[in-house]
């Protein structure tokens, strides 16, 4: 008997290849059949930082790639470019690789799950007539906002282009993010060209919404109960986290440095500062150096993730004889298994950018945050954490727009200093944990999705 074969696309950023593989593996142990498509570029480095581990379940989950539309030397940070560029090549690329597919031997594809940010691919599904699922990879409060633009141009906060027109705070519901228009997820990304890139993918969204048959969210409806009840079509189905079925993740672009996790066995019980900034954020020279110095000033140990593009300098980056200083109780790698380092006993809080595959992996484990968000979603996360889980804190800049050494160390105080904040923590975890396993809502969802895809 033939098995469902399910094609999926995530969005080519770090954050959303990671739940979307996640998911992929939950389907396969569910006894679907997935073809995985990256885009050439990605799937290189997924491949090649898997080299060493054997944990995809690689007969029935099958890695496959597509040209993304750029020339190698160009640079794929340039979400707008890089956005641009699939829409043009991508979706002739998977038609052609559905239709070769099923002219072979094996099983057919019989479904789509593509990253809503693909509108495209759900297009494409559609003409193929084939079932067609989004996957949304952040938050339900921030679909929320996506379908709530209609609403802002009609009352003129923002432009038809995107563009805020007015600064002030929106609130986005009871018991949801209040943002400032300034942070608005597609207003808050590169230069003005790339923001008008962006804000179309955002309006192709709501568009694509009436192809969509099913509309899924890594999220569970316990974290943002508000945010599900206003849009009922948003199925949470999280967190997708490889612990909830006892794996490991994959889809990394990075091999993973796993020495820090014994260097972690050596440090006392919730203890650990840990700092990982996510595979976008970049520091000037100034801001690396008040976080490092800030770091040794803390007299805490800290794990700190320094990806070799975390600067704008190709130079040294730290202070002079900075790593000699800190050895004794500082450890700096280039990525490491988050979901891991997070369960980890001696972690006593994330100094997080706040994108919501680590927020929801911090939340999962139970630990506090620090908020220091960069671009995009971030901020609505940071709203979430700081202002209505209460599980954090925000940082304030200086008049230079630096965050100084003396307030990360005064924020690193108050949050290890009051112990409310991991009590409020440790019941989202227990809240997380619920939702996924026998009976939990998530868990209830996931099943209904497999019932209906294999209908």
């Amino acid at each position: 008997m033939s098995k469902p074969h399910i094609v999926a696309i995530p969005y080519p950023a770090q954050g959303h290849v990671i739940p979307l593989m996640e998911f992929s593996q939950c389907l396969v142990n569910h006894g679907f059949k997935v073809t995985f498509v990256n885009t050439e570029h990605n799937h290189k480095r997924v491949v090649n930082a898997l080299a060493d581990e054997s944990h995809i379940s690689r007969n029935q989950l099958h890695l496959a790639s597509l040209p993304d539309g750029l020339e190698p030397w160009e640079d794929r940070s340039e979400l707008g470019q890089l956005t641009e560029a699939l829409k043009w090549i991508m979706p002739g690329k998977l038609e052609e690789l559905i239709e070769n597919i099923n002219q072979g031997e094996g099983d057919k594809v019989t479904c789509v799950i593509a990253d809503e940010n693909c509108a495209w691919a759900l297009e494409v599904a559609e003409k193929m007539k084939l079932k067609r699922v989004a996957f949304w990879p952040a938050s339900a409060a921030a679909l929320t906002l996506i379908f709530g633009i209609p609403k802002l141009i009609h009352e003129e906060i923002i432009g038809n282009d995107g563009t805020v027109l007015k600064s002030q705070n929106v609130d986005l519901g009871p018991n949801m993010p209040t943002m400032n228009t300034k942070d608005f997820v597609w207003a808050c990304i590169g230069d003005f060209t790339t923001q008008k890139m962006i804000f179309e993918v955002m309006l192709r969204i709501n568009r694509t919404l009436k192809l969509v048959e099913r509309l899924v969210c890594n999220s569970t409806y316990d974290f943002e109960p508000e945010a599900f009840t206003s849009a009922p079509e948003i199925l949470p189905i999280g967190p997708l986290l490889a612990s909830n079925r006892v794996g490991n993740s994959a889809g990394s672009f990075w091999p993973q440095d796993s020495t820090c996790l014994q260097w972690l066995d050596q440090q006392p019980l919730n203890s650990v500062i840990y700092v990982a900034f996510g595979s976008f954020t970049v520091f000037d020279q100034t801001q690396f150096q008040e976080l490092a110095l800030a770091l040794e000033l803390s007299q805490r140990p800290f794990l700190w993730v320094v990806r070799p593009d975390t600067t704008d300098k190709t130079c040294d980056p730290y202070p002079e004889r900075y790593q000699e200083r800190v050895a004794p109780r500082g450890l700096m790698v280039g990525w490491a298994s988050q979901q891991k380092v997070l369960a980890h006993p001696s972690i006593a809080c994330f100094l997080s950018h706040c994108g919501w595959n680590s927020t929801i992996e911090g939340l999962t484990n139970g630990v506090p945050f620090l908020c220091w968000p960069y671009f995009a979603d971030q901020f609505l996360n940071e709203s979430y954490i700081s202002d209505v889980w209460k599980v954090g804190l925000k940082f304030s800049k200086n008049e230079k727009g630096i965050i100084t050494q003396a307030e990360i160390n005064n924020k690193l105080e108050q949050l290890l200093g009051d112990e409310n904040f991991k009590a409020r923590a440790s019941k989202l975890k227990e809240l997380a944990m619920t939702s996924v396993k026998e009976g939990g809502q998530s868990n209830k969802t996931f099943k209904n999705f497999i019932e209906w895809i294999k209908s």
